[in-house]
């Protein structure tokens, strides 16, 4: 069916503004993804799963310009231990970034890979992307594939002793980025990946994880703190047999977020946890849009979302558990909540469940609300202040969503963060 006259030229708008870079064997998966671009078109408010959130500036063939935020902190995670790898606004900076040896991992730059016949990320590139699209259309990860001008690829072949860190610089207000990255988790292989930093004035991302057998993926992304910058992340992630994958987001500030996971168990007895905390202030439009998919026997998922949203900050968030037919003993579980703290900001949700086997237990909520008036005077009654009670509330309804990172050092690292959010905007 022939695209809408609008959504063709607004498509076809943006697709002239953008260059492919030099493909080499990833040719074929962008010529693909390209192709799919043309035929789904970039994403409008009539589409169903763009109907909370404007899609105008992501897709416009101009960035609009984000102001440079320096808030005199150090970046998230600068006190862990951890290999650093740099990007400032969209392009890898060798000499900010640290050698890119260590054991149990490969790492090579997507301008490596696009300069090789043969590599082995050649056969993950925008495979898992494509398998994405179906049921639902993501137009702009697609497009990601595409015209992606840098990234990495992370080959996990054993237990790597520190974490790997992508570090987002933003130094230019009309920056507009494209990375693409690619991991592939080799079976009892493990590894822990990071990510902070506002990256561009506009920042397309996508990643697609592959875990074989018996790998593990943890994931924690901190997001933030300029304000004026606008995002939109896509992670894919394909799950082996007793594979485990753990994601955590947290994201403070932008003025426009959209992040989306695609998750799909594929092997019996893996486990996939997502989670994400965000906190709003102001104009401020954040959008968690997940898609899990269980495809086996005895998988586990968990989606664990909550927000905190104030002076007209809004919330948005669409999970869908679909459990295909024969993945019996299913174990799913989702919720999504927001703290209101004041009338003018507002929480859209679109749980959903699509059920095709009969062995399973699965469960969603959604809620939305204002503090707890019994608690805060309880704690008010005991000689705290109305702020720091305030602040202790909002941490303890957010608490749920940071237990889902295992390490307790990364975990500290994040409620410290939201601890300083807090504190500055109270």
């Amino acid at each position: 069916m022939a695209l809408p006259q609008a959504k063709q030229t607004a498509t076809e708008e943006r697709l002239t503004s953008l260059t492919m870079p030099d493909p080499g064997c990833t040719k074929a998966a962008r010529q693909g993804a390209l192709a799919r671009v043309r035929e789904m078109g970039l994403p409008s408010r009539r589409d169903e799963y763009w109907k909370y959130t404007r899609p105008d500036t992501l897709v416009s063939a101009d960035a609009p310009k984000a102001a440079i935020f320096d808030s005199g902190e150090p970046m998230v995670f600068n006190d862990v231990d951890r290999l650093q790898i740099v990007f400032v606004d969209g392009v890898f900076d060798a000499e900010a970034s640290d050698d890119l040896s260590l054991e149990g991992v490969k790492i090579d730059r997507l301008e490596d890979i696009c300069c090789k016949d043969i590599h082995w990320a050649k056969d993950l590139y925008g495979k898992l992307e494509e398998r994405g699209q179906t049921p639902v259309q993501r137009p702009l990860a697609a497009l990601n594939t595409a015209f992606a001008t840098d990234g990495v690829a992370i080959h996990v072949t054993g237990k790597p002793s520190k974490p790997i860190n992508l570090v987002y610089r933003h130094e230019s207000e009309d920056s507009d980025a494209i990375l693409h990255h690619v991991i592939r988790v080799e079976s009892d292989a493990e590894a822990t990946i990071l990510e902070a930093g506002p990256a561009a004035s506009r920042f397309n991302k996508c990643m697609e994880i592959d875990i074989a057998d018996n790998g593990t993926l943890h994931h924690v992304r901190a997001q933030g703190r300029d304000h004026e910058r606008r995002a939109v992340t896509h992670m894919f992630t394909r799950l082996g047999q007793e594979s485990t994958y753990k994601s955590f987001t947290l994201t403070a500030n932008g003025v426009l977020t959209r992040n989306e996971q695609v998750v799909e168990l594929t092997g019996d007895d893996a486990v996939a946890h997502v989670a994400g905390a965000c906190v709003g202030d102001g104009d401020f439009h954040h959008d968690d849009t997940v898609f899990v998919t269980h495809d086996a026997v005895n998988c586990e998922s968990r989606q664990v979302f909550k927000k905190v949203l104030r002076n007209g900050a809004t919330g948005v968030f669409q999970g869908k558990i679909l459990v295909k037919e024969g993945a019996q003993k299913t174990d799913g579980y989702q919720i999504s909540q927001s703290l209101l703290l004041d009338d003018d900001s507002q929480f859209l949700a679109k749980p959903e469940l699509e059920i095709y086997a009969d062995d399973v237990a699965c469960s969603h909520g959604s809620t939305s609300g204002a503090i707890d008036e019994t608690a805060l005077f309880y704690l008010r009654s005991r000689g705290v202040p109305m702020k720091d009670a305030t602040n202790m509330l909002t941490l303890a309804f957010l608490a749920e969503a940071v237990d889902e990172i295992e390490d307790e050092t990364l975990a500290e690292e994040i409620v410290t963060r939201l601890e300083g959010w807090l504190s500055r905007h109270s």
